[in-house]
């Protein structure tokens, strides 16, 4: 396949362009010649475009889009959430279409079914919430609903997965933060580290990516995880000894963890204060509360299985 792909910049992006591109030619977004140089290096064709500005030309000599770009940061304006998640994917999809492009795979997040609540053993059926207390939630809810309603039946074909809490070597954004978070005497665990999560490997999560493109099942939507179930103090404890990091034994309460993230917050937005701040409520609300996935369809429709167990991939990573 010739493959446009978004995020390209990011953990997910760069690592299926380094482990997919022996099998597809990659046309990678990038919006510096730095970002050009990287993708070149990883295997891939820079595009110099970037959400919101993406034309016909940009992707003339693709068949398929893989859509992985989004705004991640911790903290964010609604304004930022939406022109980069939200509005980017509607302008991809709407050029997408227009270049006749047949086929558009989203990489979505199992964020945007989470309001705070123990979700245990869930899988695709699970509803799409009423509202979200997470501007990161709400705005990858959004941009997924908007490329479901986008399929057109053997025209315009969509398919998204949803992975939960990606990790791996060369991850940027969850352990450097613990890493940083532990050294500056920050870290505290929430219920003693007892809630269950699952995980998604990055090289799971591309193996199920290499699986949804060898068989695409139209307008579906698919979990991909580690297919295993720990606490987070289980699996943040081997984590950060991959770094040489121990973390403490500080503990707090669900309640008061979350009490203090929504009088955080609020005082943030209340003075505009443009620093992420200390605590946010997604990780406060998210690491307090059970998060474990289902993901019996993808193995039966994709014949997605791990690759790789938490324990082998731990003694991977330096």
């Amino acid at each position: 396949m010739n493959i446009f792909i978004t995020g390209t910049s990011g953990f997910i992006g760069s690592n299926i362009i380094k482990k997919l591109s022996t099998k597809h030619k990659f046309y990678a977004m990038v919006r510096s010649d730095v970002s050009a140089k990287k993708v070149m290096e990883l295997g891939a064709k820079p595009i110099l475009c970037e959400l919101g500005k993406v034309t016909s030309e940009h992707l003339k000599d693709c068949d398929t889009v893989i859509h992985a770009a989004a705004f991640t940061k911790e903290w964010g304006t609604k304004k930022e959430y939406w022109d980069t998640t939200v509005l980017g994917t509607k302008q991809l999809l709407e050029v997408a279409k227009k270049t006749g492009l047949k086929r558009f795979l989203h990489i979505s997040t199992e964020a945007i079914l989470f309001t705070g609540e123990d979700l245990n053993n869930i899988d695709e059926t699970y509803p799409y919430p009423k509202e979200s207390k997470f501007l990161y939630s709400e705005s990858k809810l959004e941009a997924e609903k908007l490329v479901r309603a986008a399929q057109e039946n053997n025209v315009f074909e969509i398919m998204v997965l949803r992975p939960r809490l990606v990790w791996g070597p060369d991850d940027h954004t969850v352990l450097p933060v613990l890493v940083n978070m532990v050294k500056d005497k920050k870290f505290v665990w929430i219920n003693n580290g007892t809630n269950l999560t699952s995980t998604t490997h990055i090289d799971n999560l591309v193996e199920g990516i290499d699986c949804a493109l060898k068989n695409w099942k139209q307008n579906e939507v698919y979990f991909i995880t580690d297919n295993e179930t720990i606490t987070y103090k289980e699996f943040l404890t081997q984590y950060l000894a991959t770094q040489n990091v121990v973390p403490p034994d500080k503990n707090i309460s669900k309640g008061l963890i979350r009490t203090i993230a929504n009088i955080v917050e609020f005082i943030w937005r209340t003075l505009n204060i443009k620093s992420t701040p200390p605590v946010t409520k997604l990780a406060a609300y998210m690491l307090s509360s059970n998060f474990t996935i289902n993901i019996e369809k993808a193995n039966k429709d994709l014949g997605y299985k791990p690759i790789i167990s938490i324990a082998e991939a731990m003694k991977k990573i330096k």
